[in-house]
């Protein structure tokens, strides 16, 4: 019992230590945080519609697939194109973006959705580090993979709230400026994330 409570501890530092990494997730969660407090238990649902089903494939054996390079230039391509096309949405439409609070929660599942599956260094992470605590979870049995899954997206549902919630909660001290300037930063940074992407994997 000890040891599975340390193995969760494990995974809630290491999971808080790669999601707390700026990335294209946090990026889509601090936009749509201005419209909603709540954006972010949407944009980690999005995320949780891809990495549920990856998690499932890496449990039967096929991380190896992911590893392959043609596979990881395809990844980093196509994720790379769609990136900097939600980097030039966003960059493009932001003053529009403030005025629609209509589908909120279908547009924060889709930006979570995208944001992860066009992020190749998630399935790296997840072929790696995922991987062998997948592999420590099965020593503990069924139950323990199932509570290191939803441990792990906790962290994830957790992080996303609360940057949303203070985004939310602290925009009344925003000028029209810094708004522009969040979206627009947004915006840009996505598209850089996109061409890197795109860079590192045909190089």
């Amino acid at each position: 019992m000890l040891s599975l409570l340390l193995f969760l501890l494990t995974v809630i530092a290491i999971s808080l230590s790669g999601v707390m990494m700026p990335g294209p997730v946090f990026l889509v969660t601090l936009a749509k945080g201005y419209e909603s407090p709540f954006a972010g238990v949407w944009v980690a649902l999005g995320h949780g519609i891809v990495e549920f089903p990856l998690i499932a494939i890496i449990y039967f054996g096929f991380a190896r697939f992911f590893q392959v390079e043609p596979v990881k230039t395809i990844l980093s391509v196509v994720g790379g194109s769609i990136l900097i096309y939600m980097g030039w949405y966003t960059f493009r439409t932001h003053l529009e973006i403030t005025k629609k609070v209509k589908s909120l929660s279908r547009r924060s599942v889709t930006g979570g959705f995208l944001t992860t599956v066009s992020n190749p260094y998630f399935f790296l992470w997840w072929t790696t580090i995922g991987a062998v605590l997948m592999t420590r979870a099965i020593r503990f049995g069924l139950a323990a993979i199932l509570l290191f899954v939803l441990v792990h997206w906790l962290c994830d549902l957790a992080w996303c709230s609360l940057v949303s919630f203070t985004v939310y909660k602290s925009k009344r001290l925003w000028t029209e400026k810094l708004h522009t300037i969040l979206f627009r930063f947004s915006g840009g940074i996505l598209v850089g994330f996109g061409s890197w992407f795109i860079f590192t994997g045909v190089v």
